[in-house]
């Protein structure tokens, strides 16, 4: 009942609140609170309505101030704030940042609004449409309300398309069986001008470089009666003769060394190496002429076409040698057939280049630390535009509160990345036919990891394979070989007493050698800044020990284990898939939904994963309300003591886990989160180590769920994120007692101690 009082209280506030907007008001001024439309007409279906209401109360101007649930917050805090004083502080932050000036109902032009509503619904096939408007007002409030008498809808009774005999006419007629206007639809301006630019899209792909949308207009012949319309499709007259021939292209020009502050380029051919039918401008020889030959599209003699144009610039673009690609066509009037030279500059960005970078971290395990790296890149190491980077990383991160305090972690190490722009394949010359370059990519790498007091890790890592994109959606990785070597060095006594102890903490330190592949392949429609909803898809398939397994028929099962170079080698399967969806609630609000699967099949030479390829849950960018890598396997639960001497590292071969969270902006770069999260690990096989580690048909009742709330500071160059979260249920208790809702005191200081976890991070967690 207290509760229901305080709720109501704080409601009654809030009306307070928004009717005190008024008193605020100018002498003989009234606040505009929006407008509506109603549609009249019985020759539109009820959905349809609908979607036509909304879209013409869209065109209604001015916009109403921001309103929730009736309330208006932000005007109430432009009032409020009255006059600052001062340009900075309180009042003038809330005035101008959060706070919104009143739209007055002067502002509203009736007449104006009647006219534009009434040419909308006339470009949509409604010749006949009436639109008068009118204003409500009440308590110094207006509403405008508009009625939009539609009158009969008029459709389309044919296309008709040019029937002379010019090369342009002949070339438009042949688009006719993909026209975008078809017989019994609705008139559409909006179609319309679709159909012009599907035709001029398609002369571009045909040689019409000169040829322009413009060039095209559509006559409509509404006097054939029964409401239809006659449509002809028709070139202007004035269309100048440019624009009507098809051309070719000559001679093409690259300038690989071109600086903007030159005032033109050398056309000369004496200066130039003819190579593949491209004349290569490169005085230095900085890049091989054969660069540009796998990046162009276009040929000499072959007819222009808008979709190699672009092919060309964008594989140009995307071989990250060239801080600016541009290109013109010039006109070659020397020839009886009409030509274009094609001319394409290119600004090269640094050969050489030197970064360095400090990072700061905070992790959800109260670990607290820095990194510094330094990278080297030569962006074109063998004239090749080749991409050749190393980089050297050192960190350190320090155990700031909690009892593992003093069991401090060191890292440091260096990599090595060569990444060649095409597909390196012995005896085959591969190449795609898309805009973006394919490339070949070798690593090598080697870090040392040292835990104070525990035991260090030596790790030797390589791969080579392919790196290509399909699309801007779609992009593939397969590395043929990859190899990781993982060898424990200086383990103190005292992380061999626990492991006597504790005989799970082995498996940290065990030696690790993975001889096997990967592929990736990565779905991202985000680019694509015309979706309303989006989705991203990562998976990933790893093979290890596959072929070595199958020579030495290893088996652990029964003791006959295989070695390679004195190393127990694994052998598995694994594939795992990152799932998610980005559902757009309203204008700066989303709901952002994850959604995770993984397997790992450890067989032969293995019975468990090795632990680097192993699935781990907990933390700021997993399940929020449980410690890193501190929840699972299955219900197992490490006794107290473990968890108090060292880290939590638990680790699965298998893992399923979901995230969703609604977001909203609040104000300004501040965004708000409400969060819930779910899921677990579970081994493959029995281990009498770990009891419940097993995944058994139970799983969906072992799993941990945990929700909260947070906030995220949006500086554009990057998202700062704050989380709160605490547990909803808990696998490792007793069936029955796992769910730990009716738990919840946040009034309790032991509770809050126990179950609230903070998580400082950079970025959003998916």
């Amino acid at each position: 009942m207290l509760n229901l009082i305080k709720y109501f209280w704080l409601f009654a506030i809030l009306i307070i609140a928004s009717c005190s907007n008024i008193k605020y008001l100018p002498k003989g001024e009234k606040l505009y609170i929006g407008g509506d439309v109603k549609i009249e007409g019985d020759s539109i279906k009820k959905k349809e309505t609908k979607a036509l209401r909304t879209e013409l109360k869209g065109l209604l101007r001015p916009k109403p101030n921001t309103s929730i649930l009736g309330l208006r917050p932000k005007l109430f805090a432009f009032n409020i704030a009255g006059t600052p004083k001062k340009p900075k502080g309180l009042r003038n932050w809330l005035k101008n940042k959060i706070g919104e000036p009143p739209v007055f109902a002067s502002y509203v032009d009736l007449q104006n609004n009647q006219n534009i509503l009434q040419n909308r619904l006339q470009n949509k096939g409604y010749f006949q449409a009436v639109v008068t408007g009118d204003t409500i007002s009440k308590n110094s409030k207006v509403k405008a309300e508009y009625i939009a008498e539609l009158g009969p809808r008029y459709l389309i009774s044919s296309v008709n398309f040019p029937s002379d005999s010019s090369i342009l006419e002949k070339a438009i007629s042949a688009t006719a069986s993909k026209t975008l206007l078809k017989v019994n639809d609705p008139y559409n301006l909006d179609v319309i001008k679709g159909e012009r630019d599907r035709i001029d899209q398609n002369l571009k792909e045909n040689g019409f470089y000169y040829f322009g949308p413009d060039y095209l207009f559509v006559r409509v012949d509404s006097t054939i009666g029964q409401h239809k319309v006659n449509l002809y499709v028709t070139v202007k007259p004035s269309t100048p003769s440019l624009a009507r021939k098809v051309y070719t292209i000559d001679d093409i020009y690259i300038y690989p060394n071109f600086t903007l502050a030159q005032s033109q380029a050398d056309t000369s051919k004496s200066s130039a190496v003819l190579f593949d039918g491209y004349y290569v401008i490169d005085k230095d020889s900085t890049f091989k002429p054969s660069v540009f030959s796998r990046s162009m599209f276009f040929k000499s003699g072959e007819v222009y076409n808008r979709k190699d144009h672009n092919l060309s610039l964008s594989r140009l673009t995307t071989l990250g040698s060239f801080k600016f690609v541009k290109n013109r066509f010039e006109r070659n009037d020397s020839q009886s057939n009409p030509s274009l030279d094609a001319f394409y500059y290119l600004t090269p960005l640094p050969k050489k280049s030197l970064r360095a970078e400090v990072l700061g971290t905070t992790k959800s395990n109260n670990l607290t630390g820095s990194e510094l790296s330094l990278s080297w890149r030569n962006r074109n190491a063998f004239r090749g535009a080749e991409q050749l980077s190393i980089r050297g990383y050192g960190s350190f991160e320090v155990q700031v509160s909690g009892t593992q305090r003093g069991y401090n972690t060191f890292r440091a190490g260096t990599e090595a990345t060569l990444s060649v722009p095409r597909f390196l394949i012995p005896f085959f010359d591969v190449n795609t036919s898309n805009a973006f370059v394919p490339r070949s990519k070798f690593t090598l790498g080697y870090e040392i990891l040292n835990k104070r007091k525990l035991y260090s890790l030596n790790s030797f890592r390589a791969s080579a394979g392919y790196n290509w994109k399909e699309n801007i959606r779609k992009e593939h990785e397969v590395n043929l070989l990859s190899f990781n070597y993982v060898q424990p060095a200086n383990i103190t006594p005292l992380y061999s007493d626990s492991v006597r102890n504790n005989i799970t903490l082995a498996k940290t330190i065990e030696k690790q050698f993975i001889v096997g592949s990967t592929y990736s392949f990565t779905y991202n429609d985000q680019l694509e800044v015309t979706r309303k909803n989006n989705i991203f898809f990562n998976g990933n398939v790893d093979l290890a020990g596959n072929i070595l397994g199958l020579l030495q028929k290893a088996d652990y099962t029964t003791g006959d284990t295989a070695t390679l170079f004195g190393a127990r080698y694994s052998q598995y399967a694994k594939i795992d898939g990152d799932l998610r969806y980005y559902f757009k609630t309203g204008t700066n609000s989303k709901i952002a939904s994850r959604l995770i699967a993984g397997l790992g099949y450890p067989y032969g030479n293995s019975s468990e994963l090795p632990f680097i390829k192993q699935f781990f849950i907990g933390g700021s960018n997993s399940i929020r309300a449980f410690r890193a890598r501190s929840v699972g396997p299955g219900t197992y639960r490490p006794d107290d003591s473990s968890i108090d001497n060292f880290l939590p590292d638990q680790s699965g071969d298998l893992k399923l886990e979901f995230n969703t969270e609604y977001r909203q902006k609040l104000a300004g770069i501040v965004h708000g989160a409400l969060l819930l999260d779910a899921g677990n690990i579970w081994l493959f096989n029995e281990n009498p180590n770990k009891p419940g580690a097993k995944f058994s048909k139970e799983f969906l009742s072992e799993l941990a769920v945990g929700t909260g709330f947070g906030l995220r500071f949006d500086l554009s160059f990057l998202v700062l994120r704050t989380d709160l979260a605490f547990p909803l249920r808990k696998p490792w208790l007793p069936k029955g007692d796992r769910w730990v809702v009716d738990q919840i005191k946040f009034a309790d200081k032991q509770w809050r101690r126990d179950n609230l976890v903070f998580n400082l991070a950079i970025g959003y967690p998916f």
